[in-house]
């Protein structure tokens, strides 16, 4: 009775996290990396809303997970992005292709 009101989260999610994770291996382009890893954190966030509401547990419990989630995605965007900062400035290019000098 549940799962068919929470198969329509979980089916936007699963389609939000294979878009982000086919943006991460096709992109080449960094910002295009950053936002496809974006999609992937949102559709965590879907499932832990999702499962916060329909399960029979503190419905607070997957909002302040959800939180933590966006949290960390904004230190994630503030990171990459000055990360994406310096290599434009050393290489010129922000396409991942031409990046092989970062290879250790």
């Amino acid at each position: 009775m549940i799962y068919n009101q929470l198969t329509p989260y979980l089916l936007v999610s699963a389609v939000l996290f294979c878009a982000g994770l086919y943006g991460i291996i096709e992109r080449r382009s960094l910002i295009g990396i950053l936002i496809a890893a974006e999609l992937i954190l949102n559709a965590a966030n879907i499932n832990f809303l999702a499962f916060g509401r329909f399960m029979d547990v503190d419905k607070a419990i997957g909002q302040i997970y959800a939180i933590f989630v966006i949290g960390l995605a904004a230190a994630e965007v503030a990171v990459g992005l000055s990360i994406v900062i310096m290599i434009h400035r050393k290489f010129k290019s922000i396409n991942v292709e031409k990046l092989v000098k970062l290879k250790g």
